[in-house]
């Protein structure tokens, strides 16, 4: 009788732990399908994109270092804003760690609203007339 019980306490134990795993699964992944990335590549001394345009949401920035020959950022402003100042800086935007050259780094999750942003890169330096307009 002991050896059903366990059977059954581990059958049953089994079932909620797949379940539970398989509904933190799916939360991963509406998560990842709400959010879109937008790759941008740094060459010496400027950005290959100067305008961007997007819809309303939230992103990843994919940042891809093309031969500047030293470590390159990200930085995100609402355009009007001081970009010297780092509190106008948008944080989640920052690359999650410098980005080498021939590497490509990511951004944690940002959400854009609508209006105009400048973007950036003060260890390139890149010209900070890089606009993304979200719509």
């Amino acid at each position: 009788m002991k050896k059903v019980i366990t059977v059954l306490v581990v059958a049953l134990g089994t079932v909620f732990s797949v379940n539970a795993q398989d509904k933190m699964m799916k939360k991963d992944n509406m998560m990842k399908a709400a959010q879109e990335t937008i790759a941008l590549e740094q060459t010496p001394g400027e950005f290959a994109q100067k305008q961007i345009t997007v819809p309303e949401g939230t992103y990843v920035f994919e940042i891809t270092n093309n031969a500047v020959g030293h470590d390159v950022g990200f930085v995100l402003v609402k355009k009007g804003d001081d970009i010297s100042k780092p509190e106008n800086h948008i944080q989640t935007a920052y690359v999650t760690e410098v980005v080498a050259t021939g590497k490509t780094q990511k951004s944690n999750p940002t959400k854009l609203e609508k209006g105009e942003y400048v973007y950036f890169c003060p260890m390139n330096p890149t010209s900070t007339d890089n606009t993304l307009i979200v719509k």
